[in-house]
């Protein structure tokens, strides 16, 4: 019952911005502020990305279960308040809420069931939350257009207060966990410091060759903002007694590893869920509307993976090899989809994709399983939200980078097929409607559909030549016997003499 409660909450935090994407043309027609559309996606980025780490340090100090309430009673606060704002200015603010609340979401699931269930038999469940990513991804779009178009898109919004109530009341009844009471103050100048740098971070990757230039003086400050932030956060970390984010865990070698791990992973990840629609819509000819049933065999494949991985390391307690081998098939899967051009069929992406899956499937779960058992249990908070940050963060960047090698490849080519018309066609940000697509002279049309399938290409070549960095670390990571295990040779003459010390 727990878990289910924590999955419903889970849900919550990865439906919504699927549900809201499909929404965001109706919401700019009633409300207008096109202008300021972004903000509404960034505003929430923003704050559930400097949040993060925040509220997985509120859990381990004050404990987790009230601490997650809170995260949810926040998040339905800014779910109601955006789907009552009445100009765009409102609804970015009510945004910014809603994320506040959202970043306390997925920490709060993580470190629960790291408190809840040892890493050992954690495995068991890999296939249950895989299977709710799974159902945002495909159903999230499907749902956001049915509920725009017979119920009005601020029930896009509202939708989110019967699900959060059912968690926040079987949270409140079933979740027992020992309450906490830290004397010690919140560090509140390394918050400010860590926030600022996150934030600093996530701007750049957003405006970064949209709203400016790469090397305009708004991003190299926004740099130099970001690197000097966090520098006097280490600073201060080192210096203050309850940190924030404490950094003696990443002196663990396995903490540090699966980080970055975790980084690439969110990079490539992000990425590929950006521009596979984009590919299969414009080339392929598919229909906007199905557009998570496109990622189909992505998700199905990493579903399945990720079930059996974590039944075998339920069973073996190994799991450096399921990183391994996920490490390999992400940057196959992506050297598969770089292949891809106006010839390739549905099928045929359809299998690059699922090799693709599967080694998301082998990493998303196993990474933070192995994050959880390399920190200390006083330290589970803190320990689940820095994996979930580093993910967030990259893919961010693998948003933005990748999404300027795309536009500039797709520039590229359409300069080089049809000259100066091309150039301007593509000014605007390289993408075009489908159906627009559909109006423009054969000649045309064909030149942006090679355009997509080479920025396409560039994309996933790219993102197999970062993901090898993955694959190389995944190497180096030590097979450190899991928490709930049989004790092991090594552990057995510390247990007995603990037993002997509290039986005198």
């Amino acid at each position: 019952m727990v878990l289910f409660a924590l999955m419903i909450a889970m849900l919550l935090a990865m439906l919504d911005n699927m549900i809201v994407g499909t929404a965001m043309p109706t919401i700019v027609g009633e409300l207008g502020g096109l202008e300021h559309l972004s903000w509404v996606v960034t505003a929430y980025t923003l704050a559930t990305a400097a949040s993060t780490p925040i509220w997985g340090k509120l859990g381990d100090m004050y404990g987790r279960k009230g601490v997650f309430l809170t995260s949810i009673v926040i998040f339905l606060i800014g779910s109601a308040l955006s789907g009552m704002a009445q100009d765009m200015g409102q609804l970015i603010g009510f945004r910014a809420v809603q994320g506040l609340g959202a970043g306390g979401l997925m920490v709060g699931v993580m470190a629960i069931i790291g408190d809840l269930i040892p890493p050992r038999e954690r495995g068991k469940y890999q296939g249950m939350m895989a299977g709710v990513m799974a159902v945002a991804m495909i159903g999230g779009p499907l749902v956001g257009g049915t509920i725009t178009d017979h119920l009005g898109w601020r029930w896009s919004f509202y939708i989110n207060l019967p699900l959060g109530a059912i968690a926040l009341i079987m949270v409140t009844a079933v979740l027992h966990l020992p309450k906490k009471r830290s004397q010690t103050r919140i560090d509140y100048v390394g918050a400010t410091l860590l926030t600022v740098g996150i934030t600093a971070l996530v701007l750049i990757t957003t405006w970064g060759g949209t709203e400016y230039d790469w090397l305009s003086s708004q991003i190299i400050g926004l740099g130099v903002l970001g690197v000097v932030a966090l520098a006097l956060f280490v600073a201060v970390e080192r210096k203050v007694g309850e940190p924030v984010l404490p950094l003696h865990i990443f002196r663990n070698g396995n903490f540090s590893l699966v980080t970055v791990i975790g980084f690439l992973v969110g990079f490539v990840m992000f990425g590929s869920m950006t521009f596979l629609p984009l590919f299969q819509q414009t080339v392929q000819g598919a229909s906007a509307t199905n557009s998570g049933l496109l990622l189909l065999p992505m998700l199905l494949a990493m579903m399945v993976v990720s079930l059996f991985a974590g039944r075998v390391t339920t069973r073996t307690g190994k799991y450096k090899i399921f990183v391994v081998v996920g490490g390999g098939l992400i940057t196959l899967g992506l050297t598969l989809l770089s292949l891809m051009d106006t010839d390739t069929t549905r099928f045929t992406s359809g299998a690059y994709m699922a090799v693709l899956g599967a080694g998301m499937g082998f990493l998303m779960q196993t990474t933070m399983l192995i994050a959880q058992n390399s920190v200390e249990m006083k330290d589970m908070g803190v320990g689940s939200s820095s994996a979930t940050l580093f993910r967030t963060i990259g893919g961010s960047f693998g948003v933005a980078i990748l999404g300027a090698i795309f536009t500039h490849q797709v520039q590229a080519t359409m300069v080089e097929r049809i000259g100066k018309a091309g150039e301007k066609m593509t000014s605007g940000g390289a993408q075009m409607d489908p159906k627009g697509l559909a109006q423009l002279p054969p000649m045309i049309k064909d030149a942006y559909m090679h355009a997509v399938a080479t920025g396409t290409h560039h994309v996933f070549l790219w993102g197999a030549v970062i993901s090898i960095a993955g694959f190389a670390a995944a190497w180096f990571l030590k097979e450190v016997p899991l928490r709930g295990g049989p004790a092991t040779p090594a552990e057995t003459p510390q247990t007995d003499r603990i037993a002997v010390a509290e039986t005198v």
